[in-house]
């Protein structure tokens, strides 16, 4: 899948999710906003000038969200984005109108419609989790030119001995053990830490970390 694949599933699949901001205390403050519209170059939802989530975005310029679909957790998808917005104005509003009539329920006529602004998600990262699969399915993407930070573990394959004790503690069978060395699939890991937690000499490493760092262990 492509960023554009996981932004039409955001808006279109999931619709509804919930946004982190944060206020003039530094205190965190959640709510929940519909993803109005995507393009190539992100996401597009709007809230009211009057509302303290204007302010809010306004002065803080970043948000988080995170949308899950599916009728229980193992059902369940998860996208989570996080990046900059910027107010791009009302320009955008007949187009996302149109494309989400139950707008006009809430906003029903074009002088009450002077409240509203558009934001849109310009930058940013985001992942994929997917619970309805076994092994889980998990990926990153980005939005403009903002990249992924490094996330998880990683194996260094001059440290692993072939013991396999990562292996038998691994939630979802992700450690592959068919070369010399063993290697995390990334894509169905659970950052659980199971691995990191049970290997011997330090061969499993946090992402960021040097390969050549070693790591304490009670053994």
């Amino acid at each position: 899948m492509t960023t554009y694949d996981y932004l039409k599933y955001l808006q279109h699949d999931i619709h509804t999710v919930v946004v982190a901001t944060v206020d003039d205390d530094g205190v965190p403050v959640t709510c929940a906003v519909d993803i109005m519209d995507y393009d190539d170059g992100g996401l597009y939802f709007l809230t009211a000038k009057g509302k303290s989530f204007y302010n809010r975005l306004a002065k803080c310029g970043s948000i988080a969200l995170t949308g899950i679909k599916g009728k229980d957790t193992l059902h369940a998808v998860a996208v989570s984005v996080r990046g900059n917005v910027q107010e791009i104005g009302n320009s955008r509003l007949p187009q996302i109108f149109a494309k989400n009539p139950y707008m006009k329920k809430i906003y029903p006529t074009v002088e009450s419609q002077e409240a509203l602004t558009v934001f849109k998600l310009y930058e940013g990262t985001g992942e994929w989790f997917n619970l309805s699969k076994k092994p889980i399915e998990r990926a990153s993407f980005s939005i403009g030119s903002m990249k992924p930070k490094p996330e998880g573990y990683y194996i260094a394959a001059d440290v692993c001995i072939g013991c396999h004790r990562c292996e038998n503690v691994c939630p979802q069978g992700c450690i592959d053990f068919k070369n010399v060395s063993a290697k995390i699939l990334q894509e169905n890991c659970l950052h659980c830490g199971n691995c990191w937690n049970a290997c011997p000499v330090g061969a499993v490493k946090k992402a960021g970390e040097s390969a050549h760092r070693q790591q304490e262990h009670p053994f």
